[in-house]
């Protein structure tokens, strides 16, 4: 796929769990290609939005349409039940690092590609008498595998348990992993939180080359404006699951609605209207 291709399409998407309505009427795009941000305060819906993107959640009304290079466009919507994640090759991390600790790094990263391994293996008949396609597509996906941690400078590390890693080196794990799985739409949930201010820095120059080298779209949740404001082609803004805001970092970062639900303003900043730090919040 094409950089800056139309990726993802969300209409009018409505979450309601009983009474509450987590999200609300939400309209929005990303492109292959460019890092897309969905920002706002605790409780705005945006882990909602990824659950309804990553098939945890099935809407209550809307639509998710992916135009993928291969299958054409898939669409999800309250009417059906289309596994949109899985066919079109959405993948997620979460806000806590979910990596399996006792095993290898190298591990993990194999587990990723367990569909391309569990078709080879003709479930499990294959695998059991060591075929020689099985063969292939397992060291094909160690390859894989080294390829990612040496692309994100840790495969020195492939053969250590993942949980033995520091914070920081677990979060660059996670997201090889990810990528090992081909995505086209790569979802990230806070994966600056816990980092020092290097290893920020790290991580921005890591997403904006993934999206541009690799063509993938790349939606992140983040309460780190730095990281944010330096890696967005495009921010999205949530508060109380409507969008109030959307548009390139510089013009969300004056704001004013903006400001005023999420990212508040201080003396020094607010005669220029300018966007303080964010204020700590989690989704």
């Amino acid at each position: 796929m094409n950089a800056s291709t139309s990726l993802l399409s969300v209409e009018n998407l409505t979450m309601q769990f009983g009474g509450l309505r987590a999200i609300e009427d939400l309209s929005m795009t990303a492109r292959a290609g460019e890092v897309t941000s969905v920002i706002g305060p605790n409780g705005a819906g945006k882990t909602t939005f990824f659950n309804c993107l990553t098939g945890f959640y099935k809407p209550t009304k809307g639509a998710i349409t992916l135009g993928h290079p291969r299958h054409g466009k898939l669409r999800l919507d309250a009417m059906k039940n289309v596994d949109v994640a899985r066919i079109g090759q959405v993948v997620r991390t979460f806000q806590n690092i979910r990596l399996f600790p006792r095993m290898t790094v190298l591990e993990n990263l194999m587990i990723a590609q367990h569909n391309v391994l569990q078709d080879a293996s003709r479930f499990s008949l294959a695998g059991a008498l060591n075929a020689r396609s099985f063969r292939r597509a397992n060291d094909k996906a160690i390859d894989n595998a080294l390829t990612w941690l040496e692309r994100l400078s840790v495969r020195d590390i492939a053969n250590k348990p993942a949980g033995d890693m520091p914070y920081g080196v677990q979060r660059r794990v996670e997201i090889a992993r990810a990528m090992c799985a081909d995505p086209i739409l790569l979802c990230l949930d806070e994966p600056a939180a816990g980092l020092n201010p290097r290893e920020s820095a790290e991580l921005t120059a890591l997403l904006t080359s993934l999206a541009r080298e690799q063509g993938i779209g790349i939606l992140l949740i983040e309460h780190d404006m730095s990281v944010v404001m330096k890696v967005s082609d495009h921010i999205v803004v949530l508060n109380h699951g409507k969008k109030i805001a959307e548009g390139l970092p510089a013009d969300i970062k004056v704001n004013p609605e903006v400001i005023s639900a999420y990212l508040g303003e201080d003396d020094e900043t607010s005669s220029h209207g300018e966007a303080s730090q964010e204020k700590s919040a989690h989704a």
